[in-house]
């Protein structure tokens, strides 16, 4: 037997493709998710560390061992935004992750506050989905009506509508038919030719 049919060295590449793109992003964002909370507790250690270096004067941090990761998601909150990250499209997947490392780097988070921070950005970013969704479709109908009947809609509403058709009589209608016009009775004085 050879190593490498115990480490699978000849497989297809192919083999990684076949995965469901749902699953490579619910697991690419959570992924992202655990980084950002390891991340976010480094930092709520460091800062610790300087303001315990500033009270007392003296830099104990190479005495103090931290354990890896001390803070996780319950089951349950894990389960709503494995959910919530089955509705993110692949293609929104790269923004997802942009926006939510900003809005981490604006709010500087406790590793407890992270998780709300993401379930927010994956919130706003499946209301972005769906009003693109809802503009698409709406294109889609406009699109497929038949020209012709818009057409005739515009070419009906314009009959309806004349507007050189009035009982309200205006000076250019008394201009071109040479005739002297009414005494106005507007806010504005009447200027008279005299001939």
């Amino acid at each position: 037997m050879s190593l490498a049919s115990w480490f699978r060295w000849n497989e297809s590449p192919n083999r990684i493709s076949q995965r469901n793109p749902t699953e490579m992003v619910v697991e690419t964002l959570m992924m992202e998710l655990s980084w950002q909370i390891k991340q976010a507790e480094k930092q709520q250690r460091e800062r610790e560390n300087e303001y315990r270096k500033i009270k007392t004067g003296v830099d104990y941090g190479w005495l103090v061992s931290h354990p890896k990761q001390s803070y996780d998601i319950s089951p349950g909150e894990r389960l709503q935004l494995e959910d919530m990250c089955t509705k993110i499209h692949p293609s929104y997947c790269g923004p997802v992750i942009l926006r939510f490392r900003q809005v981490v780097a604006e709010y500087e988070p406790e590793a407890q506050e992270v998780s709300r921070l993401f379930r927010s950005v994956l919130q706003e970013a499946a209301e972005k989905i769906k009003e693109e969704e809802e503009a698409k479709k709406l294109a889609r109908q406009w699109n497929t009506k038949n020209r012709t009947s818009l057409s005739l809609t515009t070419f009906k509403s314009r009959s309806r509508i004349s507007p050189f058709i009035s009982d309200i009589k205006t000076i250019s209608e008394d201009v071109e038919r040479g005739t002297q016009p009414n005494r106005r009775v507007w806010s504005m004085p009447e200027f008279r030719n005299t001939k």
